[in-house]
């Protein structure tokens, strides 16, 4: 049983608690699933989420805000049981951050849908040459009529080839750089969109390559105002950032506690891996390292709750420390386990695969300290 006294931080609420608590029930029953066919897994692990009412958590109604303590509490507990769960959810709040906060009525009847579990979203912002740089996308929406016409290509977008709409960011030109973008709501059969490849990963999920051949979409088809794509994006990422290290804190804390498990059990010239001081030591860095991205990622969390219109240094270092730390953290739990560590099956075998990818994408850990530190110069 993961350690769950941290709910008895200020930064939480009654209903927090009692989220937290309905949250571990569902993942007892519901959880794992069976991972051998990844597409079917996760249409699956979205209607069960659906049903379940986990979903009503990644949108909100319109005038509504986000809780981020609660999208947080969710990431985390789910992705300690099943990294696949976890992305499944992630992934819908994601694809639908941009109509959450800026969608239009009509738009926002997708969000009824993939809130429902029976629709699956996609937020397509990376492409080839612009992962990081998001002021780079080349992607172009042309003006054509009332409508636009949009040419280009995205890659490494999750849910890609499963998703039933995407939220597309292209150049629409009102000015240079990250002032020419815009969002554009769009459905997986609109004419034009093709699933140009399957990207295979070493922890399995759908990932795909799009390519946009004059793809004409009708003015309505944008989200917010023409040239907010980066705004709208920056927002988006400024709440999903600070989830994206504590589904890494919930890796972690599975590592943590498989290992705690690992060294009472094992026995090592005659007495418990536990009685030896040199493995006390890596689970005291163990545990000083979650307690450290918990408190990081709820302090992110709690401030924009409370309002501030931004969090970028906050959810800069949350998902920056979150993640690191939970690479080591695994990494030791591997060390801990001996050879079993690295055996197909083992738990946290499948943690290290499954943590990789967290330090790079909504932000690669080298950009997160380029953006705290010109926090702190700006300052």
């Amino acid at each position: 049983m993961a350690d769950t006294s941290f709910l008895s931080w200020p930064f939480f609420e009654d209903r927090h608690r009692e989220l937290a608590g309905m949250l571990e029930n569902w993942c007892g029953t519901s959880l794992p699933v069976d991972h051998g066919d990844v597409d079917a897994a996760c249409r699956a692990l979205v209607r069960a989420l659906g049903e379940g009412g986990l979903l009503v958590h990644s949108g909100v109604d319109d005038g509504a805000t986000l809780d981020v303590r609660s999208l947080c509490l969710i990431r985390e507990t789910l992705a300690r049981h099943d990294g696949l769960a976890d992305f499944a959810f992630a992934m819908q709040g994601l694809g639908m951050g941009a109509v959450s906060l800026f969608g239009t009525p009509e738009q926002r009847e997708w969000l009824r849908r993939t809130r429902a579990g029976t629709a699956i979203s996609a937020f397509a912002l990376t492409e080839p040459a612009s992962g990081s740089d998001v002021a780079n996308i080349t992607t172009e929406a042309r003006k054509d009529g009332t409508g636009y016409v949009l040419n280009g290509e995205k890659t490494w977008i999750s849910n890609g080839g499963i998703a039933d709409l995407y939220t597309i960011f292209a150049r629409t030109g009102e000015g240079e750089g990250a002032k020419g973008l815009s969002a554009f709501l769009v459905p997986a059969d609109t004419p034009g969109l093709e699933i140009a490849e399957r990207l295979q990963v070493i922890a399995p999920h759908p990932l795909a390559r799009l390519t946009f051949t004059d793809m004409r979409l009708p003015a309505e088809a944008m989200i917010g105002a023409p040239g907010a794509g980066f705004r709208i994006a920056m927002s988006v990422l400024d709440i999903f950032r600070t989830t994206v290290g504590a589904a890494a804190l919930g890796f972690a804390r599975r590592a943590f506690d498989e290992s705690l498990k690992r060294v009472r059990e094992r026995e090592l010239f005659g007495a418990p891996l536990s009685e030896l001081q040199m493995v006390q030591g890596h689970l005291a860095d163990m545990a000083l390292g979650v307690d450290a991205a918990a408190l990081l990622i709820y302090r992110a969390a709690w401030t924009k709750d409370m309002g501030a219109p931004r969090v970028t240094r906050e959810a800069s270092m949350a998902k920056l420390y979150a993640t690191e730390t939970a690479q080591q953290i695994i990494d030791q739990a591997v060390q801990l386990h001996g050879g079993d560590g690295v055996r197909k099956g083992c738990i946290v075998e499948s943690l290290y695969r499954e943590i990789r990818a967290l330090r790079i994408y909504e932000g690669a850990s080298d950009v997160q300290k380029i953006v705290i530190a010109r926090q702190a110069l700006g300052s």
